[in-house]
C-alpha cells in the first residue's frame, strides 16, 4: 500500500488517541456501523436510501458517482481517478436528474470532464435518495431514468448544543482524504461549516501499468439558519470548491473546477389543517472550469494541438422552486407548485498559451436555457392498503444558439443555426398503484411517460447528419412501465423492481461518422441523431441477518434495441451481480464482497450518448474484496479493507477508450479499474 509517512503518522495517532481515550458503559452497546458492499432494498416502491457516510467497500467514495456504485443499477464510466459519470439502468446524462441540496449544478466542459457528480464530495451529505423512472414529477424537467438527491438536513437544537464529524480515509496511490462537519445551535438558530479535501496519484491496474488519473478536489459549506419555533426553518448556504485532474481518455486535463454557490431555502409546516407544508428555495452558482495539455502532463505536440492550449469554459446557472403540501381531506394529499431554472454557457480558449494567452480573451456566450415547469403530484388512499399515486408537469422551455461559427477540425464554419430561438411546451406525467400485500409488504405498478429537451451537449457540443449543427434536435419520449415489489420483515428485507420502456426519439451520439470536407475530402464527425428505441430490465435485491452474520445479494440488467437501425442500443451495461457476506458484534467486524459482471456482446461501435460510446464486446469478471471494522470507542470507528483482492486486470464494458499520454504506457482500448487497493478510513463523532 503506498501510503506516505505523514499519513501513516495522522492515521497512527488518530487510532491511539481512539484508543487511549475513556471508555463508558455505553461502548459495550454502541454498535460499528456496518461496510456497506450493496446498497440495502428498497423499503418504499422505487426508491432507495444510501447513507453517504457509511463506510463502503469499495473504497469509500470520494466523488457522487462513486457514491452510487453500490444501488443496482448504477455503473460509473472510467475516465481516470475522478469525475466518473454515473449512469442507470443504461440512461445517463440529462436523462438522470442530480440534485444537490435541491439545486442543479451543470458542468462547463463540453466533453463532460465535470458532470454535476464530479463537485459532490459524499460525506458532506447526510443522505443520497434514489428516485428511479419516471415515477415522480416533483424535481425538474425530462429525468426519464430518474432522479438523484444529495441533501443536506438542517435541524432544529431545541438546547444549545453542538456536533462535530469527520473522516480520514487513506488508501494505496496516495489515496488521502479529509473530512469535517461542525454544527452548533440553540432554539433560535443554527451554523454549520463543513470542509473536505481528496487527493491521489495515478493508479496502477493488475498488471501494473500506470494509468493518468491523479487528482486533488476540495470543497467548503458553510450554512446559517433562523429556527424561530418548530415548524419554521430559514437557511442561507454557501459553497466554494476548486481541484485538478489528470484524465487517461483525452488529450487535455482540468486544471480548475472553481465553482461558487449561493442557496436560500425557507420551510414552514403545520400551517393550518389543509396546508400542511410550503417550501421555497432559490440559488444561483457559476462553475468556471479551464482544461489545458501541459500543466498535468508533459506537452507533446499533435496535429491537432500543436501548441499549448486552454479550455476555458463556464456556466452560470440561476433557479428556483415554491411547493406547497396540501391536506384535502383525510386520504388525499397533494404536493404542487413551481420550478425555474436558467443557465449561460460561454467558452474562451487559445491554441498556444504563451503567444496568445486566454486569460486576456474575452468569454463567448454560445447557448442560453431556460425552462419554467408547473407540478402537482397526489397520493390518494383508496383503502388502508390502497394507493394511488399520480402527477403531471408541464415545462415551457427556450433555447438561444448564441455562436456565429462552428468549430469544425482545425477551422470553423458559419453556424446554420446562428441566433435561432427554439420553444417548446413538454409535459410529463406517471399514474402508480401500490397494494399492501401484508404489513411489510408491498406490491406496485405504474406508467410514467418524460418529454426531455436536448441538454447543452446534444445541441451544442456536437453536429447533425446534414449540418455543422445539431440545435435542431428533437426532444426525447419515454414511456415507461414499472412493476416490483418490496419487502422488509423482521431479519430479511427484499425488493424486485421491473421495467419496460419505449423511447421515441431517442437521442443519439454516433461518432466517426464520415462527412465531406474541403477540396472533396472526407472527415470524420459526432453527430446527434434522433432514433426509436425499447429497452427493459430490472434490480432485485436481498438483505438477511442471523445473529452476527449478515448475506446482501443484487442482481441487475437491462436490454435496449435501438429500433431505428435494428441494432443493439449503445452504452448498455452487462448483467451484475453482488453478493456481500458479514459477521458482526458490537466491537468489530468482518466482511467480503463478490461481484461478478457478465459479457457483454450486445454493442453498437460508434453509437452511445454524451457520457461514452460503444467500443466493443467485452469479456466477463469477477472481482473479490475484503473488509474489516473496529470500534475503537464510542466515538471512533476504524474501518479497512482490500478491493480486488487477486490483483486481477479488467476494465468495464462502460468505460472511456485510453488516449496516448506522453511519459505512460500505450493506451488500452478501455481504461482498466485499478489493481489491489488497501485502504482505511477513521470516522469520528462528537
Amino acid at each position: 500500500m503506498h501510503l506516505s509517512s505523514r499519513s501513516l503518522s495522522q492515521l497512527a495517532l488518530a487510532t491511539l488517541c481512539g484508543l487511549a481515550a475513556p471508555r463508558s458503559r455505553a461502548d459495550d452497546v454502541v454498535a460499528l456501523a456496518r461496510v456497506v458492499v450493496t446498497a440495502s432494498p428498497s423499503e418504499h416502491p422505487l426508491v432507495v436510501f444510501v447513507d453517504p457516510k457509511a463506510p463502503a467497500q469499495p473504497i469509500p467514495a470520494h466523488d457522487g458517482a462513486e457514491a452510487l456504485r453500490s444501488v443496482p443499477g448504477f455503473v460509473q464510466i472510467r475516465k481516470a481517478g475522478t469525475d466518473g459519470d454515473p449512469v442507470f439502468r443504461g440512461m445517463a446524462g440529462s436523462r438522470l436528474g442530480i440534485l444537490l441540496d435541491g439545486e442543479t449544478i451543470l458542468g462547463g466542459c463540453g466533453n463532460r470532464m465535470d458532470p454535476p457528480t464530479a463537485y459532490v464530495f459524499p460525506s458532506a451529505y447526510d443522505k443520497i435518495t434514489v428516485l428511479k423512472g419516471p415515477q415522480t414529477v416533483l424535481y425538474g424537467p425530462g429525468n426519464s431514468a430518474g432522479v438523484v438527491l444529495f441533501e443536506r438536513t438542517p435541524v432544529r437544537y431545541p438546547e444549545p448544543g453542538a456536533t462535530l464529524t469527520g473522516a480520514l480515509t487513506f488508501g494505496s496511490f496516495a489515496r488521502n482524504d479529509q473530512f469535517v462537519d461542525v454544527r452548533a445551535g440553540a432554539p433560535l438558530g443554527y451554523v454549520q461549516a463543513a470542509a473536505t479535501r481528496t487527493t491521489a496519484d495515478d493508479y496502477r491496474d493488475g498488471s501494473g501499468r500506470a494509468v493518468p488519473s491523479h487528482y486533488e478536489r476540495w470543497s467548503t459549506h458553510l450554512a446559517a439558519g433562523w429556527t424561530p419555533d418548530a415548524q419554521t426553518t430559514v437557511e442561507l448556504s454557501g459553497v466554494v470548491s476548486d481541484g485538478e485532474a489528470a484524465y487517461a481518455d483525452r488529450a487535455m486535463d482540468g486544471t480548475s473546477f472553481d465553482r461558487r454557490n449561493l442557496g436560500l431555502r425557507v420551510r414552514r409546516s403545520e400551517i393550518s389543517p389543509w396546508l400542511v407544508l410550503l417550501e421555497a428555495s432559490a440559488f444561483v452558482n457559476a462553475v468556471d472550469h479551464v482544461m489545458d495539455n501541459f500543466s498535468l502532463r508533459r506537452f507533446t505536440p499533435t496535429a491537432m494541438m500543436p501548441g499549448r492550449a486552454v479550455s476555458n469554459p463556464d456556466r452560470f446557472t440561476i433557479g428556483g422552486r415554491a411547493a406547497a403540501t396540501l391536506a384535502l381531506g383525510v386520504d388525499t394529499r397533494v404536493v404542487t407548485g413551481l420550478d425555474y431554472q436558467e443557465n449561460r454557457h460561454r467558452l474562451r480558449s487559445t491554441r498556444d498559451d504563451p503567444t496568445d494567452p486566454f486569460a486576456t480573451k474575452r468569454r463567448m456566450r454560445d447557448a442560453s436555457f431556460d425552462v419554467t415547469g408547473l407540478f402537482a403530484e397526489v397520493t390518494h388512499l383508496l383503502t388502508p392498503a390502497d394507493r394511488l399515486v399520480a402527477g403531471g408537469r408541464l415545462d415551457s422551455w427556450r433555447a438561444h444558439d448564441e455562436r456565429t461559427a462552428v468549430a469544425v477540425g482545425m477551422g470553423t464554419m458559419p453556424n446554420p443555426t446562428a441566433q435561432l430561438h427554439r420553444d417548446a411546451s413538454l409535459t410529463s406525467g406517471f399514474l402508480r398503484y401500490e397494494h399492501d400485500l401484508r404489513a411489510m409488504t408491498t406490491a406496485y405498478v405504474g406508467v410514467g411517460h418524460a418529454e426531455r429537451f436536448p441538454d447543452y451537449w446534444e445541441l451544442v457540443s456536437k453536429e447533425s447528419a446534414g449540418s455543422v449543427s445539431a440545435f435542431r434536435a428533437a426532444p426525447e419520449h419515454t414511456t415507461q412501465l414499472d412493476v416490483g415489489v418490496t419487502h422488509r420483515a423482521g431479519s430479511l428485507t427484499a425488493s424486485l423492481a421491473l421495467f419496460a420502456s419505449r423511447i421515441d426519439d431517442y437521442i443519439l451520439i454516433q461518432s466517426n461518422v464520415a462527412k465531406p470536407a474541403a477540396m472533396g475530402a472526407t472527415r470524420m464527425a459526432t453527430i446527434t441523431r434522433n432514433v426509436d428505441a425499447v429497452t427493459r430490465g430490472g434490480e432485485a435485491s436481498v438483505s438477511y441477518t442471523l445473529g452476527g452474520w449478515r448475506a446482501d445479494a443484487s442482481i441487475a440488467g437491462v436490454y435496449g434495441r435501438n429500433r431505428t437501425d435494428d441494432r443493439p442500443l449503445a452504452q448498455q451495461p452487462p448483467l451484475e451481480t453482488r453478493l456481500g457476506l458479514s459477521y458482526s458484534t458490537p466491537r468489530w467486524s468482518l466482511g467480503t464482497l463478490a461481484r461478478w459482471v457478465d459479457a457483454q456482446d450486445r454493442f453498437a461501435r460508434n453509437q452511445g450518448n454524451i457520457v461514452g460510446q460503444d467500443l466493443g464486446p467485452t469479456a466477463g469478471f469477477t472481482v473479490f474484496s475484503i473488509n474489516a471494522g473496529w470500534k475503537l470507542h464510542e466515538h471512533a470507528q476504524l474501518t479497512a479493507g482490500v478491493d480486488n483482492l487477486t490483483d486481477k486486470t479488467y476494465a468495464e464494458h462502460l468505460s472511456r477508450g485510453g488516449a496516448m499520454v506522453a511519459g505512460f504506457p500505450p493506451p488500452t482500448l478501455r481504461i482498466n479499474e485499478p489493481g489491489r487497493t488497501f485502504w482505511a478510513k477513521l470516522q469520528v463523532s462528537f
